[in-house]
Formats: C-alpha cells, structure tokens, sequence
C-alpha cells in the first residue's frame, strides 16, 4: 500500500473527524488541546516526531474506517518501522492525546450539567432524588415517602485496588489544564485573555509531554491514603451539604434555608485505604492508625475552615437577633475553658453574640485537631450539641436565615464525616484469621503474623476511643466459608486486649466471593446468628447486619453470566432469610470500576435488584480510576450522588420490587438456560489444559505486574499456574489492554444462543431489568472491543483451538447483543457513549499496535530486554487511559 499523500492524509482525517457527531463546543476544545499538543510535538526538539504521530494517526484512522486487511497492515508496518526511541515518544503523544480528550468530555459533562442547572425545571430531572420522592409519594404516600427518604443511606467505600494507571503528578497536571479551560469558556469574548489562557495552557501540556508517564516505585499505602483526600478536599466536603441542598430546594422550593430542613444527611464515607490487607503485607496496623490520623486531620481542618468562615460572617448585632439563655450559657462555659481567646474574640465582635461562639467553637475544632486536651471535643456528638444551640438560638430570634443556611451546612458536614472523615474498615482472609487463632490458642511464642493481626485489634480500639465509635469497626472477612469464620474474629479481639483490656465494637462483614460461597450464603448467615457475639451485636444495633458480595472473584470462578445470575439469586435468599428474622439488612456489593469486576452504572444496577435487598440502603466499593472520574469535578461527584441516592429511594417502590420480582419468575427458564449454557462454555475456555500459561503469553499479564499502580501484589503467590493464583484485577486489566475484554461478556453469546427464542428474549429485555443491565453492560465492554487487534494478541499464543473459542464467542455474542436490543449496531441506544467510543477507538488502535510490537519481542527474547518492557508499560498506560479501564 503506497504512502498517503499530505492532501490525502488530511481528507481521511478530516471526513472521520466530520464523521463523529460531537457537540460544537467540545469540537473546538478538542481541536484547540490538540492543536497546541501538536505545537509541543514539533517544539519538542525531536525531529520528525509530529510527522510521524500523524503518519500512525492518518493510518490507523484510515483502518478503522475502511476496514481492509491492507488497511490494517499498513497501520501495524508503520508502528514496526519506528525505532524504539522513535515509538516511546509516540507512545507518549498518544497517551497525552488521551489526557486532553478525557478532560475535554468531562469538561463537556460539567457544561451540560451547569446548563441543566440553569434551567428551572432540572429540579424534575427523571433521575434525580427529588423525582423519585414525588414518584414514590404517589405510590405509597407522602408521609411514608418522607420516613424513607430521611432513613436513605448511600455509603461509598474507596479502596486503594491498583487500577489508577496515570501518576498523580501527571493527574495534578491535568486538573490544572481544566482549571484553565474553564478559564478559557469565561475568556472566549476577551480576546487577550483568551491568548493569554491559551499561552498558559500550552505551558501546562508541555510540563503534561515532559512529565514521566510511569510511576518509578510504588506507592505505599499512606501514599495512597493521601492521593484519596485530595478528593475530599477539592470535592466531597462541599459537594456532599450541596447534595442536600439540592433535594431540601427541591422539597421546600423557596422556604428551602429558611426553616428546618426535611432532608437527613444520607451519605456517609467508608475507606479500606490503609485498612484493607487481604493479600497486601505493607497495610499493617501502624499503617491502619497513620491512615486514620490522616484523615481526621483533613476533615476536621475543614470544619475548622468552616466555622471560621461561618463565625466571621455572623455579624448579628444582640439587639436585632437576641441570644436565647442556652446560647449565654454556653459562652460562658467556652469562656470559662478558652479565657484569653474568648476576650480577645469578644473585643473584636462587640454585641455579637453569635459570631463570638462559632469563632470560638472554630478554636475547639483546631484544638481537637492538635490534640489540645484541654479545649479539645470529645467526639463529634458534643460539636453538633453546640451548633445546634446557635441554630435554635438564631431561630428562635427570627433569624431563620442564618439558622438553616451556611451552618445547616455546617452541621450537615458533622453529621455526615465526623471526626474521621471516612469509617476505616479493615478487610483479612479467613484463613489468616484461622491460622492466627490456633497459634493463641496453642500457647507459647507468636509469629510475627499473629503479633500483627493482635496488634491491629488494639488499633480499633484505640481508633474507636480517639476518634469516636464510627470511626472504625467493621471487619470484613474474605473468603467466609463458614460461621466459624466470623466467630474467630470476636474470639481474637477478646485474646487481643486481655482480660483488663477494651474490647473493639465489631460489626463483622462476611465476605461472600466464590460461586460456592455465594450458594452457601444463606445457611451461614442462618448459623452465624445464633453465636452469641452476633446476637448481642444484633440486639445493640436494633438487628442490624451487613453483608458483602464479591463481584470480581466470582466472575473468574464462573464467567460474568452465571456470576450475575448467582448474585441475584444470592441477594434475594439473603433478602428473605433477613425479612423472615426481623433483620434490617445491609447488602455491601463489591462492585469494581470495569465491567468485569462488576462495574458500570450503579443506578440501573440498583434498580435491578431483588425486592427488599435495597431498602434504601446502598453500599459498594469505589475504587481506582472510578473514583477520580465520579469525585474529581463537583458538579460530576454532586449528579452521581443524586443519581444514586435516586435509584437506592426507588428501588424499594412497590412497582418496581413487584416488576424484578415477576419479571424474575416469568423467566426462571430462561435464566436456568442462560446460567448452565453460559458456565459450561466459561469451562471449555478455562478449564482447558495449559490455558493459565496461555493466557499470560497472548496478554501482558506478567507485564503488568511490573507497573507501580498500588501497594497491593497482583497475585497471591510467586507465580500464576492457575486462575486461582491471580487476582481479578490483573485478570481484567491484561484482556482489557489486549482490547478483548473478555472478563466482561465471554459466554453471554452461547447463553442467549441456548435460549434460541429472540421474540422471547427481546421480551426478557425489555421487562426483566437484570437482564437487561447483563446485556447493556456486556454492549458497552464489546464496544470496546477490536477482533482485528485481539487476533492479533491471540496469535502469540500455540494454542488455535483456544483462539478460535474466544473470537468465536465474541462474535456470538456481539451478534446476539445487536439482536435483542433492536439496533443496528452496538450501543445504538446510548448515543453518547457510542460516540466516545468510536471517537477514541483509531487513536486506541495507534496505542495496541505499538504494544504488540513490543510484546512480540519480549515473547520472542530468552531474557526481557528493559527497553522493551517500558516501552510495553508506555502503552498499557496509555490504553488505560484511551479506554478509560484498568481492572
């Protein structure tokens, strides 16, 4: 195939560029961050470079448009042709390319979001809490709706699994650059400031060009404590009262900060940063108190910010908002404590009685966080009693106003993240757990393990008295395989402390990941009660108990079709076994960011589960890439809060617990079709012999491995000899690079196939929401997926039979997925998405086929040649990034 010419080149570009029905304005963010990236390639000082990233561009443009073999063969002819100098900087370019488009779409979020906003009637946004309110009302009336709404709970848990693949300096880089393009959309009518905002922005893309892509060490785990309260400070401190106030505007209209609010704080934080050692031998307990302590040092320094702010604008005079006889007495209780600042605060707030407390109050916040035991609150419950003496002292002098406005939001920021910030939950395998009880229990000297696992018991202890009783306490169990399980928790924390010491309050979390334990689920739970810990815990609780389900582990034991099926079934025994003990149940859903690990949108995911394992309460792990995508911005971390407080409020509607439920039984066969036809074509892959050895030879397994994503190990021994050796993040992440992404849809198609019936199954569709949730998940990971480029990973492999399974199937099941949902095409009824993905598959392209020249040499190679290998991890980076999946 001959070269192009420049005209030629161009035309290609252009009409695919044409081709995407982008939005005006995103069109010109794109070309202007790809322009001035264009700039710093040719300024770069490597000569030639621009040209070349355009040559691959051009062709792998072309390729995908097209489709030819020839097509495709020049694209593959061209990354081989770079020298390896030549392809880490292409690499590069592309992997920023990605950077630039990544913000431009969130920045394109924001806008349509802040555009929403203006518009009065975004208040009846179908999604939105307030929506589901007014629709809940309707169904079983208002004061019932209210109960619900103020007992919601949505409890994110972020976890530090190692599935951010970009550094933090390279995303500290890109939040400035939407810093400036949000400058950039204020400045487009000033033409000088425009230049001056594009200046900058060129700057910062080249610090982005010049900034190593990948991590040189790991990070330790307060490494990645520290990288999650960024998150908190820039977003979820304010954005959380925000959500509230939100739905009480919705509710309350105008009176909304004028009167009490209606809406409870319904979002509390859990983290397993520094908390979660299955597998990961650098969490210790030093590591779990460290984690703690930095966390409360965020929040309350937020709240001493707060107050501060508040007190300093309480300018009420005593005359026009009197202070009632609560408010005079607490002043003279921080008087008596805080003397010399209270006359200082008094001379400088003169008849302003109210200001003169919150700054006061401000200085109890600093001294708790300094440790100040004199001026220091005890917990959290004593703040809330002095700020709500102030709000009923503003309120009852007609100052509604200041009562309900900035210090309701105050309060609600207590209410919601305490002292702690997030409750630290820590997460061992039962094994360890069992291991360590037979060493005390046997007498004598302990190993370093058991002195460990004792220590992290004081640590609660110790957390719990420092921090308050929220702070910490709930310790999952993996792999809980039994009651005895659980019950070995209470018997160490007891062996602990000793005789004299303080018991930690536990609320222990089984862990239900295998398609086996998710069968043995129900009967486990049914024992585990009747030992007395449980009982005394679940009396103490009002009967309250939390369990957890593992998505990613089940997937890989099963495949992704009988993995859904089983955690349905799982939830809706567990469900009815707690309605029938009078339990208030909390489902915890291990959900990872990909859809291999039970990723994807969580509202449609809560809307498909079984009657009463919602009942407003949602909990799921938040973890990776999906934590910065869905916290990062305000306006995004705000939308996906409502959105899932929505659907956690409507799930427990009675139409829509009665539609899953008929829904549920109308297709019981088809379910049982699905779940055999899809489990037995998972083993014929699986199972087969040699295929773990396969599997790490036709992806970069083993060379993911090498990246510094996180503290964690990728697999639990030396080596992988069988998928139970390997974690299911690294089991993910390598078919997500090799652009198969199999985790995430393999067997569906052999499933519906078995049902045969397409009328019936386009019925199932559209009726039975779990099915349908399976299938769109499945489009968006096919979607993803390229049979050229995967045939090309599936050729490094000896093994035909094997390749020819895996690209049979995802033709099956992309065939059958187009066939129930009535398109033409994948993601036909999710324009956006589809058009993202078509968007960045070429460039995607440009990245898989420079990293399958460099696996084929590593393959080919009797030792690993270093160059190689990073040019391999140049290009896993920035796949992640084009894709916007890890594991």
């Amino acid at each position: 195939m001959q070269e192009l010419t420049q005209t030629q080149a161009i035309d290609i570009v252009g009409r695919f560029e044409a081709g995407q029905e982008i939005p005006e304005e995103m069109r010109g963010d794109v070309r202007m961050l790809g322009a001035l990236l264009g700039r710093v390639l040719r300024e770069s000082g490597s000569e030639g470079l621009f040209e070349d990233v355009e040559r691959l561009r051009t062709a792998t443009i072309q390729a995908y448009t097209d489709e030819t073999p020839e097509a495709f063969a020049k694209a593959a002819e061209i990354a081989d042709s770079f020298t390896l100098e030549r392809a880490d900087e292409v690499a590069r370019a592309f992997t920023c390319y990605f950077h630039l488009v990544n913000l431009v779409e969130e920045h394109q979020r924001v806008r349509i979001l802040r555009e929403r906003d203006a518009r009065p009637e975004r208040q009846d946004a179908a999604d939105s809490v307030a929506a589901a309110f007014t629709h809940l009302s309707g169904e079983v009336g208002e004061e019932t709706a209210l109960q619900r709404l103020q007992s919601l709970r949505f409890h994110p848990v972020f976890t530090a699994h190692p599935t951010e693949a970009r550094r933090r300096a390279i995303s500290t880089s890109i939040r400035r650059l939407a810093t400036l393009l949000e400058e950039h959309d204020g400045a487009v009518r000033s033409g000088a400031q425009a230049r001056r905002t594009q200046r900058r922005m060129l700057e910062e893309i080249d610090t982005l060009w010049r900034t190593a892509p990948l991590r040189s060490e790991k990070p330790s785990p307060t490494d990645e404590v520290r990288a999650v309260m960024a998150v908190f400070d820039d977003t979820l401190f304010t954005a959380v009262p925000h959500v509230y106030r939100r739905v009480d505007d919705a509710l309350q209209g105008a009176a909304s900060g004028g009167r009490p609010p209606v809406v409870r704080p319904f979002v509390r934080l859990g983290s397993w940063v520094g908390g979660d050692r299955d597998g990961n031998p650098f969490v210790t307990a030093s590591v779990t108190r460290k984690a703690a302590g930095i966390a409360s040092e965020h929040v309350l320094l937020g709240l001493e910010r707060a107050a501060l702010r508040i007190g300093r604008g309480l300018t009420l005079d005593a005359a026009t908002t009197p202070p009632s006889d609560a408010l005079v007495a607490l002043w003279q209780r921080l008087k008596d404590a805080d003397e010399d600042a209270a006359k200082e605060i008094a001379t400088r707030s003169p008849d302003e009685p109210h200001r003169r407390i919150v700054l006061l109050l401000a200085r109890k916040i600093a001294a708790t966080r300094t440790r100040d035991a004199d001026l220091a609150y005890r917990d959290p419950e004593h703040l809330l009693s002095d700020l709500r003496v102030v709000q009923e002292s503003l309120a009852a002098a007609r100052a509604p106003r200041q009562a309900y406005g900035h210090l309701q939001q105050l309060i609600w920021q207590v209410e919601s993240f305490g002292f702690h910030l997030a409750e630290l939950e820590v997460r061992q395998h039962s094994a360890v757990h069992r291991a360590v009880l037979a060493e005390v229990e046997a007498g004598g000297a302990l190993s370093d393990q058991a002195e460990e696992v004792l220590e992290l018991f004081r640590v609660i202890a110790f957390l719990q008295e420092r921090y308050g009783p929220r702070a910490a306490g709930r310790y999952v169990v993996s792999f809980t395989q039994s009651a005895d399980d659980l019950a070995t928790v209470h018997r160490l924390a007891r062996a602990a402390v000793g005789p004299a010491g303080t018991v930690p309050v536990l609320d222990v979390v089984p862990l239900f990941e295998t398609f086996a334990d998710l069968r043995a689920a129900p009967g486990i739970l049914a024992e585990i009660v009747e030992h007395e810990e449980f009982r005394t815990r679940l009396d103490a609780t009002g009967r309250r108990l939390e369990v957890m389900l593992g998505y990613s582990d089940s997937s890989k034991d099963v495949g992704p079709v009988a993995a859904n099926l089983a955690l349905y079934e799982a939830q809706a025994e567990i469900a009815a076994w707690a309605d029938r003990e009078g339990i208030e149940l909390t489902l915890f859903h291990g959900r990872g960011g990909a859809l291999g690990r039970g990723g994807g949108p969580a509202n449609s995911a809560i809307l498909a589960q079984p009657p009463h394992s919602v009942d407003g309460r949602f909990k799921l792990t938040e973890q990776g890439e999906v934590i910065f995508a869905r916290y990062g911005d305000p306006a995004i971390a705000i939308r996906h809060i409502d959105q899932v407080a929505a659907a956690t409020l409507m799930a427990s509607a009675p139409s829509n617990e009665q539609r899953n439920s008929e829904a549920a039984a109308r297709y019981a066969d088809v379910a049982d079709a699905m779940d055999a036809a899809s489990r037995e074509r998972f083993f014929a892959l699986v199972k087969a012999d040699g295929f773990a050895s396969w599997f790490a030879r036709v992806t970069p397994m083993e060379e993911i491995g090498l990246l510094a994503l996180g503290s964690r190990p990728a697999r639990r021994g030396l080596s992988v000899e069988s998928l139970e050796d390997l974690r299911a993040i690294p089991w993910v992440f390598a078919w997500t690079q090799a652009r198969i992404n199999l985790a995430g849809w393999f067997g569906l198609g052999t499933a519906l196939e078995a049902v045969g019936d397409e009328e019936r199954l386009r019925a199932a569709y559209r009726e039975w929401p779990l099915l349908r949730t399976l299938v769109d998940n499945v489009g968006m990971s096919l979607a993803k997926t390229d049979a050229r480029i995967a045939r090309q990973y599936l050729d490094l492999g000896d093994r035909d039979d094997l390749a020819q399974l895996v690209l049979d199937e995802l033709e099956l099941t992309r065939s059958w997925v187009i066939r129930v949902t009535g398109g033409e095409q994948l993601l036909d009824g999710k324009p956006v998405l589809q058009r993202a993905v078509k968007m960045r598959s070429p460039y995607v392209d440009a990245l898989s086929l420079i990293q399958l020249r460099a696996l084929r040499a590593l393959r080919a190679a009797e030792t690993p040649d270093p160059e190689q290998q990073r040019l391999l991890l140049l290009s896993v980076s920035g796949v992640a990034a084009g894709l916007q999946n890890t594991g």
